[in-house]
């Protein structure tokens, strides 16, 4: 049986980056001691969601990765044997700025990134402001934990995405966020279980959670938490996170639990890519 212990986070804006890495290296090592193997922070982990206005003086949060923020995890990673996923704000060259995932391996190794493809451009949400749209792909990454990939956010929404991962190999999809109350609650309860039974994986999505009042004032939104895991079959493993504290969600995840969803439900087999022409049309 391969069994792999997993942790996800969720957290409140503290203020400050190096409070809130601060925060985010306790949250490691809070995982480490519950014996998790792997751990992935929250969509844009060390600063405040600021795609909730349109203002330049947020690209000062923007740096390079491998940088940093990411050597410092690595090291943290290196210490602790975990793999991690580090959800930053990336500027590739001046005005060149995406949304991006880094993967560390356990042993501190950098083994690369997910640039997010999908940037919405509405009220709270301005992210094209922010980010060109992601242009790398959407890698798998060999981890000391199985195949590993990464969906950000708003990718979410497009089952692509998704799809492409699987038959890139993925066997754990980890789906960081900084989603708000309204239609999202109950997209956020349907959209990654059926993501799971349609790819035969596991996915993990963490979101926020709440009030960043400290630096939006009354324009700030309540990010809800509820961070959660689920598994191939779609069923949600374990409890849902807090909707409205911060913390870490550890889980055990039977990656042989694939195989025996994928030989019930031969979704793989029974694919007919020759018919889906319209779906990838301009």
């Amino acid at each position: 049986m391969a069994v792999v212990r997993a942790a996800i986070t969720q957290a409140t804006w503290t203020g400050d980056k190096e409070s809130m890495i601060a925060l985010h290296e306790d949250f490691a090592r809070q995982a480490a001691a519950q014996g998790a193997q792997v751990v992935a922070f929250q969509e844009l982990f060390y600063g405040p969601y600021f795609g909730i206005t349109q203002d330049a003086a947020y690209y000062d949060y923007a740096e390079s990765v491998p940088g940093p923020t990411v050597d410092r995890f690595a090291a943290l990673a290196r210490e602790l044997g975990m793999v991690m996923v580090l959800p930053v704000y990336e500027e590739d060259q001046p005005g060149v700025l995406y949304n991006t995932a880094a993967v560390v391996d356990a042993d501190g190794t950098y083994l690369g990134k997910y640039r997010k493809h999908h940037i919405p451009h509405l009220p709270k949400f301005w992210e094209k402001f922010y980010f060109r749209p992601g242009n790398l792909g959407w890698p798998v990454f060999e981890t000391a934990v199985g195949r590993v990939g990464v969906n950000i956010c708003y990718d979410r929404h497009f089952p692509e995405g998704w799809r492409t991962l699987a038959l890139n190999g993925a066997e754990i999809v980890f789906n960081p966020n900084a989603t708000a109350p309204g239609i999202s609650n109950k997209l956020w309860e349907i959209e990654q279980p059926a993501a799971a039974v349609a790819n035969g994986y596991f996915v993990a999505a963490n979101n926020r959670v709440g009030r960043e009042d400290n630096e939006y004032g009354d324009e700030a939104v309540e990010f809800y938490g509820s961070s959660y895991f689920v598994g191939p079959d779609g069923n949600v493993i374990g409890d849902v996170g807090s909707s409205t504290e911060p913390g870490v969600v550890v889980r055990d995840l039977d990656l042989d639990a694939m195989r025996t969803v994928r030989e019930r439900w031969q979704f793989f087999r029974d694919r007919r890519p020759d018919a889906y022409g319209p779906i990838v049309a301009p």
